[in-house]
């Protein structure tokens, strides 16, 4: 089967995809509508995958451009000859794929298309029920999704859910290779991560806000703050206001060969995030034992369910002792879940090792990842 793959970027997410398609008897195409002038995922394209050039992937794609877009597109289905397009976000790159009227198309939500995007104006609501009408099929990676899914129009029988997952091979628990120690940090001080963007979504400064609060109570307490972004000036103005600029760690964008150390370093993984599906961070923390604080979001509550006395401490179910959740952009309910944490510390071990199990059992991605054929055989049915 030739199959297209068509994404906004080339991110960690489409090497994920790519890299496991690239192992299949399929023929890939590979296609994206932008670039930023750089990669945001530094690995190579699987030299398996053919890098098709077209009209679109050479600067940030506008809605003007979609006729010369459209037109390029077609002359792709010409040489390339695909059986099966798979593209998103769906308000943009499925959204072109819909307009040259190629069937069929597998649309997939990157999650943000259809939590917030779909929410920005009558016209993208209009493009988010235009493609999915004319979706073969659709994959999400969560629940919430789903169902927005199909609030949007598309049919429940045509919709397949599974988390994109995690290499639980390379992100497991061990040893953190001596970054606690190059960074001066003992058993006495309890380490909490970030490994989200610095963008308002994300909900960074809410994080910031609340270390400085529960760190005025708890001294040891110590943040590794990944990745970076606009709100840069914002989040260093707090520490440094604050005089707790030697208590937080900065180490930037993390290659992937680094970061499972930084899972494990951890204590705490913390997700300020105001928008998400099931988030990969979380599924590489889970990987790592690495317990987890979470905005109580949809999503997030999918891993971690609320707890029926409200501070969700993983309550009955899948996420029983894995974590908690704190009330979405409430940096005192944040500092509050810190603290807590903090002080059932000796429990973290314990939680730890049933991160790791529900991370086996649910987000494996070389378990999860076959269930993309699901897709195709109900898009090609």
């Amino acid at each position: 089967m030739r199959i297209l793959y068509f994404s906004r970027e080339y991110t960690t997410h489409d090497h994920r995809f790519l890299s496991k398609l690239a192992q299949t008897e399929h023929q890939i195409g590979y296609l994206r509508l932008e670039s930023r002038g750089h990669a945001l995922d530094d690995r190579p394209l699987p030299p398996q995958i053919e890098l098709i050039h077209w009209a679109g992937g050479q600067s940030k794609a506008k809605l003007r451009d979609s006729p010369r877009l459209v037109a390029s597109l077609k002359k792709v289905f010409r040489t390339f000859k695909p059986d099966l397009v798979q593209a998103g976000p769906i308000q943009t790159v499925a959204f072109l794929i819909a307009l040259t009227g190629f069937h069929p198309l597998v649309s997939m939500s990157w999650g943000y298309d259809l939590l917030i995007d779909v929410n920005r104006n009558r016209w993208w609501r209009w493009a988010t029920e235009y493609t999915l009408k004319r979706s073969a099929a659709f994959l999400g990676d969560c629940g919430t999704i789903r169902e927005l899914a199909i609030q949007h129009g598309m049919k429940p029988d045509r919709i397949v859910t599974f988390p994109w997952g995690a290499n639980i091979q390379k992100y497991a628990p061990g040893d953190d290779g001596g970054l606690r120690a190059r960074l001066g940090w003992g058993p006495e001080n309890f380490v909490l991560l970030s490994a989200r963007g610095w963008s308002p979504i994300y909900g960074v400064e809410d994080l910031a806000r609340a270390f400085v609060q529960a760190a005025r109570k708890r001294p040891e307490l110590r943040l590794l703050m990944l990745g970076n972004g606009p709100l840069a000036p914002t989040i260093r103005r707090i520490f440094i206001k604050a005089d707790m600029l030697d208590r937080v760690h900065f180490p930037g964008q993390v290659n992937q060969a680094d970061l499972p150390n930084y899972y494990r370093a951890a204590d705490l993984y913390i997700s300020t995030s105001h928008s998400d599906g099931t988030s990969i961070s979380l599924l590489e923390s889970l990987a790592c034992g690495t317990p987890v604080l979470l905005t109580d979001i949809p999503g997030n509550q999918e891993w971690v369910p609320p707890s029926p006395h409200g501070r969700g401490a993983g309550g009955e179910g899948v996420g029983e002792g894995i974590g908690w959740l704190f009330k979405d952009g409430d940096a005192s309910s944040l500092r509050d879940g810190i603290l807590h944490a903090w002080e059932a510390r000796e429990q973290l071990p314990a939680m730890g090792v049933a991160a790791r199990h529900l991370a086996e059992s649910r987000a494996d991605w070389e378990k999860n990842f076959p269930q993309l054929f699901e897709v195709y055989r109900t898009a090609l049915s």
